[in-house]
């Protein structure tokens, strides 16, 4: 009989000591104030926890980490190592358990952990609308935090290289931008491919944006239509 695989662990909250310690220290408060402010809200710990976080020796949990930002009054990515990037990350700036946004973008609880823990969402365009609502997410942080860019760069290829009306619908389940805006940036992008003019005019005309170069042309496109 086969042993089932152990869950995999989930990776450590994006914790910035030195962040923290600077929001006590800006507040004036004490690590005992600091704990009690946290059993406010639920969590109850000792002061050396939050010194012990401060000097990076341990690392808060998801809830402990929401508790802590609530106690220093401060936005939870204010405490975090570096800009959200995973879904997780952007997630836990918003405060929100995954409960609370598998509900509210309409996916089953353990089909939003596998995401977190996998770092690719399988939503439909609909449930991936939600979720960029939900987390305040941009088109192109939401296609990085859904693990999808590499699928996005492959559909880009192939509109600029055949027909693009055919993949408008596999599009917007990874970019969930109106459909019609959706469509005239992919038509621009098909067309800067074919029609040199577009790059400028005579001897000076700029080349086509480079295959590699194709996502970074395309969500300025997409931002063009939006306005």
């Amino acid at each position: 009989m086969r042993r089932r695989k152990p869950p995999a662990a989930p990776p450590p909250v994006p914790f910035s000591p030195s962040a923290a310690r600077a929001h006590r220290a800006g507040l004036g408060l004490t690590p005992e104030q600091v704990a009690e402010g946290m059993a406010a809200h639920g969590v109850r710990l000792l002061p050396a926890h939050v010194l012990a976080w401060e000097s990076g020796e341990l690392r808060p949990g998801e809830g402990e980490f929401i508790a802590l930002a609530r106690a220093l009054w401060c936005r939870a990515a204010q405490l975090m190592d570096g800009r959200p990037v995973r879904l997780r990350d952007h997630r836990l700036a918003r405060e929100l358990g995954q409960a609370a946004v598998a509900d509210r973008t309409g996916t089953t609880l353990d089909a939003y952990r596998e995401a977190e823990l996998t770092g690719h969402w399988d939503g439909d365009e609909e449930q991936t609308r939600s979720l960029a609502e939900v987390l305040g997410l941009g088109l192109p942080d939401l296609v990085r935090a859904t693990g999808r860019e590499e699928a996005l760069d492959h559909l880009l290829r192939q509109c600029v290289t055949g027909r693009w009306q055919p993949h408008l619908r596999a599009l917007a389940r990874i970019v969930p931008a109106p459909a019609e805006t959706l469509a005239d940036a992919v038509e621009a992008l098909h067309q800067e491919h074919h029609v040199p003019s577009h790059w400028g005019a005579g001897a000076r005309a700029a080349p086509p944006p480079a295959i590699d170069a194709l996502a970074s042309r395309f969500w300025r496109l997409l931002d063009a239509d939006a306005l």
